[in-house]
């Protein structure tokens, strides 16, 4: 008999070569029907794995990411299996399951291009597979067989796989007609799959490499019931609507150019001040929490770069050295903030009496990006990191690390991201060889992360073998007002970059000591954060970050004289105000501005000139009545003071 130890911690007895199943079955009808998978010991599996040994075990539905994953993984093989009857000769490449749904690349047989005309009909055929309930067969394979497999069937892709892959760690699944290359997790069968859509087609490098082929990537997603793929398509249609592009577009808050070059982002006028006004909401609480701000150039010696290590992983494929007349003398575009920072840290002698030093930069920093990859705001080639970097002692980790989650914390409760959770990265439990820094150091480090959570409240699950090789890191994950979960901001220990740089300091013992670096982006990029702010707001930012906060629009040209006149006492009373003074009727002018999503629209005509006040229109409220002026700018005010008094 095995001994199975269950999530709660309750133990339950089995005979040897039980399946996943066989144990939801034990539990209830109902569970059997709902699991889609399982996780022994901490791998996901195919509920008919046999189970030998005493073990843990996990049982995931629909709702769980473990679920999801199995299920969109089958389905990106249904989808394989449909387009191979469909167009017989193709070859496949990979098609892993995503965030949401699936994908597969392939290359279709000479003269046939996969386009949107055919997604009804990939569709219409993985129903019609799916329907047959296909047993997904899985079987270990020696290399010689598998490579002789595929090679019978003409699949040069993925001969190139197995031959990269050890002799003995190599499984294959088929269902139906069709075998794949994959190491799993899957579905037991089809017959969970009801409800399927075809969604994009684009190209794609095979292995991400611009000199290999080019292949045709077709995206899916797939639904246990027609009802969650109708919730789905709905949910894509909002976010069409909040896409921060189009809004940014129509708030003019930012725009990109060919000649300027792809993925650098220009800010227009009202972009760049929402832009600053973040960055002084956070240089404000910084200044409050001991950070001093400093700026570095938008260039580096390249080695700077080399010391670093950022030109191993940046430099050679990114960017080209820029050399000036001076022979021999080259530098880069600035990749990272932190070697920077290391030099500022290393200008003088520090002693233990100095730590923690706090060093905050909101820095430019360039990066290449596959033209392909480019999306918006988030994905770019130049951004600005709400960098800081604090260098201390090991044993004041923990309390940096509550300081910081502290500055976090406000950011996230000021611009309502309402529900996250975090993710403490931590060392594989096994192989400790990779990890630099003394395992003291890390031991201290990854307790520090994990006691400031719970001192914190946070909800954080544990991630072992996730840690970078210089130290363990804690990452924020929202979820926006449409249920994507977004990585906004990281705190992440570093025992690399003090060890290249040399860095010391000398301690209360008079003997020279290595500082721990902690690297700290609560935004993450600018860019990116702005993008995601956009997202979830669908641009009402709240009213202290409005670029613009009132809409003045005169019912006739006769009266914009008052209308700039109200703008002037606005500015005074330091509201932002504009006069929208086009010659068009007041219906199109208060559609246009509610379009910019402007949170006040005054309207000014013959009664308010006379009066001194104006008629107040509220976004998504309506109409407000009559205010006079100054006291519709005290309004304004107060309502900024209300929203920002606990910030």
């Amino acid at each position: 008999m095995l001994k199975i130890t269950f999530p709660d911690g309750s133990i339950r007895e089995y005979e040897k070569g039980v399946t996943g199943l066989q144990i939801a079955e034990s539990i209830s009808s109902r569970l059997a029907q709902d699991v889609l998978a399982c996780g022994i010991n901490g791998e996901t599996v195919e509920l008919n794995r046999p189970i030998n040994e005493d073990a843990t075990i996990q049982l995931y539905k629909w709702e769980d990411a473990e679920g999801k994953h199995a299920f969109w993984h089958t389905s990106a093989h249904l989808m394989a299996e449909a387009m191979q009857e469909l167009w017989p000769g193709t070859q496949f490449g990979i098609g892993p399951a995503i965030e949401n749904g699936f994908y597969y690349d392939v290359m279709p047989p000479e003269g046939i291009s996969i386009s949107e005309s055919d997604f009804q009909k990939i569709e219409k055929k993985m129903q019609e597979l799916a329907t047959r309930k296909e047993v997904l067969v899985r079987q270990e394979i020696r290399k010689s067989d598998a490579l002789k497999f595929f090679g019978n069937c003409g699949q040069h892709y993925k001969n190139e796989l197995i031959e990269e892959l050890e002799d003995g760690n190599i499984t294959t699944y088929t269902q139906g007609n069709y075998t794949d290359l994959c190491r799993g997790p899957h579905l037991m069968s089809t017959a969970p799959i009801k409800a399927v859509k075809v969604m994009a087609v684009s190209s794609a490098y095979w292995r991400g490499d611009e000199k290999r082929p080019q292949m045709t990537r077709v995206y899916g997603v797939a639904f246990p019931k027609k009802k969650f793929l109708d919730e789905y398509l709905q949910l894509l249609e909002e976010a069409k609507r909040r896409d921060h592009r189009k809004i940014g577009k129509e708030m003019e808050l930012f725009m990109f150019s060919d000649l300027i070059g792809k993925g650098l982002p220009m800010w227009l006028p009202k972009g760049t001040a929402l832009r600053l006004r973040l960055e002084d909401f956070l240089k404000k609480i910084q200044k409050r929490y001991g950070y001093q701000q400093v700026i570095t150039p938008h260039i580096g010696s390249k080695n700077l770069y080399v010391t670093s290590g950022h030109y191993a992983k940046y430099g050679k494929d990114s960017f080209q050295p820029i050399h000036t007349p001076e022979e021999g003398e080259e530098y880069m575009l600035k990749p990272m903030n932190c070697p920077h920072h290391c030099a500022i840290f290393s200008w003088k002698p520090r002693s233990y009496k100095d730590l923690p030093l706090r060093l905050a930069e909101f820095g430019t920093v360039y990066r290449y990006e596959q033209s392909g990859e480019l999306h918006g705001l988030t994905r770019v080639r130049g951004f600005t990191q709400d960098d800081a970097h604090i260098f201390c002692r090991p044993d004041q980790v923990k309390d940096e690390f509550l300081r910081v989650m502290d500055i976090i914390m406000i950011i996230f409760s000021a611009l309502k991201f309402d529900k996250f959770e975090a993710q403490i990265s931590l060392r594989d439990k096994v192989n400790r060889e990779k990890y630099i820094g003394s395992e003291d150091n890390w031991e201290r480090a990854e307790q520090a992360i994990i006691e400031a959570c719970k001192e914190k409240g946070l909800p954080a699950h544990i991630e072992y073998g996730e840690a970078a090789f210089y130290g363990p890191k804690l990452d924020f994950m929202v979820k926006d007002a449409l249920g994507r979960r977004w990585q906004l901001g990281t705190i992440q220990v570093d025992y690399n970059l003090p060890e290249r740089f040399q860095l010391e300091y000398t301690g209360s013992d008079n003997q020279k000591h290595r500082p721990v670096m902690i690297h700290r982006a609560p935004f993450g990029s600018m860019e990116r954060f702005v993008a995601v702010l956009i997202e979830h707001t669908a641009g009402h930012f709240p009213l202290w970050l409005m670029p613009d906060q009132v809409a003045i629009l005169p019912i006739s040209d006769k009266f914009n004289d008052y209308a700039q006149k109200v703008c002037k006492i606005l500015d005074e009373q330091d509201v932002r105000a504009y006069v929208d003074d086009r010659s068009e009727k007041i219906g199109r002018k208060i559609r246009d501005n509610e379009m910019k999503h402007v949170p006040y629209l005054l309207i000014v005509g013959e009664k308010e000139a006379t009066e001194n006040s104006v008629s107040v229109r509220k976004q998504g409220e309506g109409d407000q009545g009559s205010m006079n002026i100054a006291d519709f700018a005290k309004k304004i005010n107060d309502e900024v003071v209300e929203m920002t008094k606990n910030y």
